[in-house]
């Protein structure tokens, strides 16, 4: 009869630790901007139709980065526990907050339970009516839970991303200087730093408009730019 090896708990969830970080690390990033309009969400993804960035709700959006099922698989079960809670209490019961204690509840579990952890990093916004109360929830693979204040920064090289929009991050910008700045961050290989910026056919754009119910008349604050949208956008005199 063979003996199983003895794993210390500690090294075990360091090599998970370590084994989803590296899967983290390998995906394109994700740049999430609060400012005056609202909250901008800006990713590096050249696929027209496999989205790192999503609706949750009204005024709730998702962005991911890592592997695409299983992010994919969180945003899903997010939507069907907005609308359920939604639809059995009120609309203003669905936050993020209680989204992301959700979330943080489900990759706990796996991390701990299961044989492989996700490979994922997520973010949820609520845009407020002022920006004092717009909320940037990340989350990481092992359930953790941060409120982040301002922007938040994942996936790639996110240390280097995270300093060039820490350096242009104001409060004051609005979607067409939050959309550039996450631009100028995004730059990694050679070519697209030449050209100081990335093409718009090699990013994934949506916005959580502020004034979406002055001015649209919607609760829903969700719109995705397509690329005539962010050509146009981008183009404005400031």
């Amino acid at each position: 009869m063979t003996q199983q090896f003895y794993v210390s708990p500690e090294q075990l969830m360091k090599d998970r630790a370590d084994f989803a970080r590296k899967g983290i690390a390998r995906g394109r990033s994700v740049v999430v901007i609060s400012c005056e309009d609202g909250i901008a969400l800006v990713a590096e993804n050249p696929s027209p139709s496999l989205h790192k960035i999503g609706e949750i709700y009204d005024k709730i959006a998702f962005a991911a980065v890592g592997k695409y099922n299983e992010f994919e698989s969180l945003r899903q079960a997010g939507v069907r526990y907005a609308d359920v809670r939604g639809y059995s209490y009120d609309r203003e019961d669905v936050t993020a907050r209680g989204l992301a204690s959700v979330y943080a509840q489900s990759l706990g579990a796996v991390f701990t339970a299961e044989q492989k952890p996700f490979e994922v990093e997520l973010a949820v916004a609520e845009v407020g009516p002022n920006q004092e109360l717009d909320h940037l929830y990340r989350l990481t693979f092992d359930g953790s839970i941060a409120d982040e204040n301002g922007f938040i920064v994942m996936g790639g090289q996110a240390e280097k991303v995270s300093s060039a929009i820490a350096e242009g991050w104001r409060a004051s910008l609005r979607f067409r200087d939050a959309i550039r700045l996450a631009m100028r961050g995004l730059i990694t290989d050679t070519e697209a730093a030449k050209a100081k910026a990335l093409p718009v056919q090699a990013v994934e754009v949506a916005v959580l408009d502020r004034t979406s119910e002055s001015f649209r008349g919607s609760r829903r604050a969700f719109r995705r730019l397509n690329e005539a949208d962010i050509t146009a956008l981008l183009s404005e005199e400031d």
